[in-house]
């Protein structure tokens, strides 16, 4: 294997490694929270919603869609200040996390509201009619019956981080897109490309493979 790929450091490849999971880990937890939300207000305060209002949902979805449209290496640069003050630094696996779940969440949120969407809309009226708070309407019906939609789009989004992660790894963010583009692709050094290119399909495959199984696991239909 060393012969193969002479030029590859086994410890800061694990390092790097360990570093995309904990990026994507963090990520997808914040993404989960905040996509959840926008996908719940952009679902409710639409045309038929429980809090139907054009202006919110307008705001909202204005958000939405700005956000989706900007290039995630330019969200990086445009998110340095805020970095910065939080941390005090743009490098480093901590200070890439707040440009990953604010360039995910937004799409995450979309995927939410078009699983909320498929929810039977009668269920929801049932529930209205028997006097079901609006809490009990979220947590009981439109959560739990689009569960395997929102499991199979957070399985969507993790993928997508997967591949953020090494984009932030550019500018310094760590994880193997910083290792396979500051010590492979500047020095030439193609064999460290290719290994950390193995790597990240392979906890692509883990993460697909998680996700599938849970989305069977929960889907009674």
């Amino acid at each position: 294997m060393t012969n193969l790929l002479p030029n590859v450091d086994w410890s800061d490849l694990v390092v790097a490694t360990g570093e995309t999971f904990y990026m994507t880990f963090i990520a997808l937890v914040g993404t989960l929270l905040l996509g959840i939300v926008l996908g719940l207000l952009l679902y409710l305060t639409s045309s038929g919603g429980i809090w139907e209002n054009r202006v919110v949902h307008f705001v909202f979805s204005a958000f939405v869609n700005i956000f989706r449209a900007i290039p995630f290496i330019i969200l990086i640069f445009l998110l340095i200040p805020f970095t910065v003050f939080l941390f005090g630094t743009f490098r480093g696996p901590n200070a890439a996390i707040p440009a990953l779940i604010i360039g995910s969440a937004p799409f995450y949120g979309r995927l939410v509201e078009i699983a909320l969407r498929e929810v039977d809309k009668g269920v929801v009226e049932a529930a209205q009619s028997m006097g079901a708070k609006t809490s009990t309407i979220i947590w009981k019906v439109l959560l739990k019956e689009s569960m395997p939609a929102l499991v199979s789009g957070l399985t969507v989004t993790a993928i997508a981080l997967i591949g953020y992660t090494a984009v932030a790894g550019v500018i310094g963010a760590g994880g193997l897109g910083d290792y396979a583009y500051f010590y492979g692709f500047t020095r030439y050094a193609f064999d460290i490309v290719f290994a950390c290119t193995v790597l990240i399909i392979l906890i692509v495959f883990i993460f697909q493979v998680i996700g599938d199984f849970i989305t069977k696991k929960i889907d009674k239909r």
